[in-house]
């Protein structure tokens, strides 16, 4: 029996599949029948020699001996009786088509240019173009059994060094071919938007049927929608802002219409528009403030309403039916999501979930309830539909965790038995009585409220853009992190050997990318181009996720009352002394003095932010040396260490964890290694998050940089045997502390408190000096600074 059900993909291509039948049909009917050939073909600046020669050659020979006729040569022979037809006019009148110089697939004329679709790997679909003419300089083959004499003769005519050269759409015309229609008020006059259009190739119609798309303003939604956007939803025709129209002709390339969506909130069912189509603030703020709708293996996922009627996931032999999966795939445009469970209900009842569709759109998706009359039928559909999203079996994979990814499958999303601290934290109505009924000292107990709150783990996610609804990558699998981590290995490695060719090295960016967001699903999946972008987006956002991972497991379940002091009870999980220092003490003076002289402002565009310490902590964690183990190390240097709020509960559970990657930019360029330096102003930068959130820590550690320092003012070429060797390195900044100023701190600690000035390292990669040990033993945190951001005019003070 069918619980519930909404619109879904599946029957919209089930009735794509059934056009493309009927097309098939007629255009082999007008092949042997009538003779006149209708070709759903790109358009492009026909020649009359090029239109003559496919008048002749219609019913001349079949599709089936085409197909044949592109075989022999080596060309594109899938696809429909349309595309046949169409390639193989073209390889007779302009010469058979050369191979992708990337990946080797075969390469497409589609109007305005050469481009290919082949897969370049498992992962990601080959994206090269050229508007070069990419044809082989040889005559076209006949097989054995093609008894067409015109195609022979025409073929002995024809010399394959003069092959003529195909025209292509130009490029300052992207709407050619097009025909669009216009609604309701737009920023310029329907007659300048009409000039617009059809100088730039298309044409305008007054009408909907036949158009490519309806270009209105969103005041037409507001109103109620006029009879064009009506008859435009009614059949389908894509409605979208007037940007894709001055998109398309500044990009030169009509742009993809998806993205200027203006209807998908009017859409069946009530739903929102996509997050992806939002802008990013607006995004941002809808997932802040959102339920996660799956908070890890044992979560009833929220849209199937089953957990109101306290579903749970059901359990057999020691597995979990509940499973989450992403497929990325910038080149064909796919980014999409598929989530199953099987829920089991009061009164021995068992439903099947079901959902799939674009990851953060919730407008078209196809999403079933259904409930199933017995558990093994629901155990054998579960598997058959994880092996049609993956290619791969559902035991071996949930028992034994083995997978192979295949092409244009999807990849699992590999979920811990756990609740992922967006879920499990304390919300906002829950924080000041939580810190109320906490029995810790005010001060701590106020910092565990900081700590255990959903909050900073949201916008972490939000800012990092891995926030996608459907998937609790807040409580990901160790296998998940460590198959992270080793993607990321492997294409830092590969990196060393990048393709000279612009377009391959693009290409292995690309498949990076695809891997990288398939793996950490995101609602805006882009290229990663860079090192650095490398370094922001997958490094730092990989030890991100890891460590709000280990936050969700210490946190738990706070939904419940607060009554039983759950910060306490959390406090005690973390394994650590936290105490706040007094404001009178040497300690606490010494830290200000320290700050105030190495802090240089934060620069957010125009404008400068200076911080203000609201309390300092000195913090003594089981998980890090001991003060008497730290006491016995040679050269320590009391130092600052950057960390968001969203990594800091886990740096005090588990101590200081390295680097997880070497990269030639700063805080990576030492390879895996614990990075400290001796200016405030560097620990800010990765402290500070955003105007609207002014609230940060610093951390004070004790490094012992060991018996032989190394002193670098350049990136090393490699960082292995520094990492083996485990040898102390200083890197030289362009600006460095004042030496003079320096102050001896209990008994042997240097504490590098000197004014900011400019070092004779002018060229060096980093502005401040960092300081990188390769020895968790090593490296103590024993102070944690609360400061509060503010704009450049502020006053450092020590105000609670």
């Amino acid at each position: 029996m069918k619980v519930h059900e909404t619109r879904s993909h599946a029957h919209g291509m089930g009735e794509e599949e059934g056009k493309m039948t009927t097309r098939k049909h007629k255009a082999e009917a007008k092949v042997h029948e009538t003779g006149k050939n209708k070709k759903a073909k790109p358009t492009d600046v026909e020649t009359k020699e090029f239109s003559d020669f496919c008048k002749s050659l219609s019913g001349k020979i079949s599709v089936e001996d085409m197909r044949k006729l592109l075989e022999v040569n080596d060309q594109e022979a899938s696809g429909s009786a349309e595309d046949i037809v169409f390639r193989c006019e073209d390889m007779l009148f302009y010469g058979p088509l050369k191979k992708c110089p990337v990946c080797g697939h075969h390469l497409k004329f589609e109007g305005s240019h050469y481009a290919c679709h082949g897969a370049f790997s498992e992962w990601t679909t080959c994206t090269y173009a050229t508007r070069e003419s990419p044809r082989k300089a040889e005559a076209v083959k006949i097989p054995a059994g093609i008894g067409s004499e015109m195609i022979v003769e025409w073929v002995k005519k024809r010399d394959p060094g003069q092959y003529p050269e195909r025209e292509l759409t130009p490029l300052d015309k992207p709407f050619t071919g097009m025909v669009v229609s216009l609604s309701g008020r737009l920023s310029r006059t329907h007659h300048v938007w009409r000039e617009e259009i059809e100088r730039h190739g298309g044409k305008v119609s007054n009408s909907i049927p036949g158009v490519k798309c309806l270009v209105v303003s969103p005041a037409e939604r507001e109103r109620g929608g006029s009879s064009k956007l009506v008859e435009a939803m009614e059949r389908n025709i894509p409605v979208v802002r007037e940007a894709w129209l001055s998109d398309s002709i500044e990009k030169q390339e009509a742009q993809a219409l998806d993205a200027y969506d203006i209807v998908s909130d009017i859409t069946p069912g009530g739903k929102g528009t996509p997050l992806d189509k939002m802008e990013p603030s607006e995004e941002a703020l809808e997932s802040i403030s959102s339920e996660l709708k799956m908070y890890g293996k044992r979560g009833v996922h929220k849209d199937s309403k089953l957990r109101e009627q306290g579903g749970h996931i059901l359990e057999r032999d020691g597995l979990l039916f509940n499973c989450a999966f992403s497929l990325c795939d910038q080149g064909r445009r796919m980014n999409e999501s598929v989530i199953m469970q099987l829920v089991a209900l009061p009164g021995d009842r068992l439903c099947l979930y079901y959902k799939k569709g674009r990851v953060g759109d919730e407008t078209r998706t196809e999403e079933r309830v259904e409930e199933k009359d017995d558990v093994a039928s629901a155990l054998k559909e579960f598997a058959q539909l994880f092996e049609e999203a993956t290619g791969n079996e559902f035991e071996p994979w949930e028992r034994e965790k083995k997978f192979v990814k295949k092409s244009l499958k999807f990849y699992p999303i590999d979920m811990d038995d756990g609740i992922d601290v967006r879920y499990g934290g304390l919300g906002l109505r829950q924080l000041g009585s939580a810190a109320a009924h906490c029995k810790l000292p005010p001060l701590a107990a106020n910092l565990m409220k900081v700590l255990c709150s959903q909050e900073i783990y949201r916008y972490a996610l939000v800012e990092a853009g891995l926030d996608a609804p459907e998937f609790p990558v807040g409580i990901v699998t160790e296998l998940h992190l460590k198959r992270c981590e080793e993607i990321l290995l492997n294409f830092i490695e590969a990196s060393k050997k990048m393709p000279k060719a612009e377009e391959e090295a693009k290409m292995v960016w690309l498949d990076f990318s695809n891997k990288w967001f398939t793996l950490m699903p995101s609602t805006r999946p882009f290229t990663i181009r860079n090192y650095q972008e490398l370094a922001d987006y997958a490094a730092a956002a990989l030890e991100m996720v890891r460590d709000i991972s280990t936050a969700s497991r210490v946190i738990g379940d706070m939904t419940g009352s607060t009554l039983g002091d759950p910060l306490s009870h959390c406090y005690k999980k973390l394994g650590c002394n936290i105490s706040p220092l007094d404001k009178d003490s040497p300690d606490y003076k010494m830290i200000l003095n320290y700050l105030v002289k190495t802090y240089e402002p934060v620069s957010l565009g125009n404008v400068k932010y200076g911080v203000s310490v609201e309390n300092i902590f000195a913090v003594d964690s089981r998980a890090m040396p001991s003060k008497d183990e730290m006491k016995k190390l040679p050269n320590k240097m009391l130092l600052w260490c950057g960390t968001r709020s969203s990594n800091l509960l886990r740096h005090v559970h588990k101590g200081f964890c390295p680097a997880i990657c070497p990269l030639p930019v700063p805080g990576y360029m030492f390879g895996r290694a614990i990075v400290c330096s001796d200016a405030a102003a560097e620990a800010a930068r990765y402290g500070f998050t955003a105007v609207d959130r002014p609230e940060g820590f610093l951390v004070l550690a004790v490094v012992s940089l060991g018996d032989e320092t190394t002193e670098m003012s350049t990136a090393p070429k490699e960082t292995k045997t520094l990492e083996e060797k485990k040898m102390g390195v200083k890197g030289l900044g362009r600006k460095k502390t004042d030496a003079v100023e320096h102050i001896i701190w209990n008994d042997d600690i240097r504490v590098p408190c000197g004014k900011i000035v400019p070092s004779q390292h002018k060229n060096s990669p980093l502005e401040y000096n960092e300081y990188a040990v390769y020895d968790t033993k090593m490296a103590a945190m024993r102070f944690l600074v609360a400061v509060k951001y503010e704009e450049i005019n502020v006053e450092y003070d020590t105000a609670e």
